[in-house]
């Protein structure tokens, strides 16, 4: 099983837990797709992940209960304006853009929740892209 099935995997049993309570149903595959993608997210910078007092999971479902009807695109580990947070690209179907939503790594709150339509979106990326490309002094 890939990481990006069983991501798919874990964000349907969230949904489904929030949406139905079919805890004897879900909780076998939640179990295991949420093995799998702490699997796939830790292989990021392990120093992060160690500083991290949240884990990934109760903050990927943390951000998926503000966006209704999401997706995790994308995620991250990383350090903004001093603090460890996780941020998630959410998609939502029949809305173009994402939903950025930020989850602190160290309480479980979430401290930031934006749009970005698809303009900005590209901008971030680029951003992203050329930040990763830079040599380091």
């Amino acid at each position: 099983m890939t990481a990006m099935r069983a991501r798919r995997m874990y964000e349907w049993a969230i949904r489904s837990l929030i949406e139905v309570n079919h805890m004897h149903r879900v909780l076998p595959m939640l179990v295991g797709s949420i093995v799998l993608t702490t699997a796939s997210f830790a292989t990021g910078d392990p120093k992060l992940v160690a500083e991290a007092k949240i884990k990934e999971t109760e903050a990927r479902a943390t951000a998926l209960g503000q966006v209704e009807n999401g997706t995790v695109k994308s995620e991250e580990l990383e350090r903004e304006h001093g603090h460890l947070i996780y941020s998630y690209d959410i998609e939502v179907p029949g809305k173009s853009g994402i939903d950025e939503v930020n989850v602190d790594a160290m309480t479980g709150k979430v401290i930031a929740r934006t749009h970005e339509g698809p303009k900005a979106e590209r901008k971030e990326a680029d951003a992203e892209a050329k930040k990763k490309i830079k040599p380091k002094p």
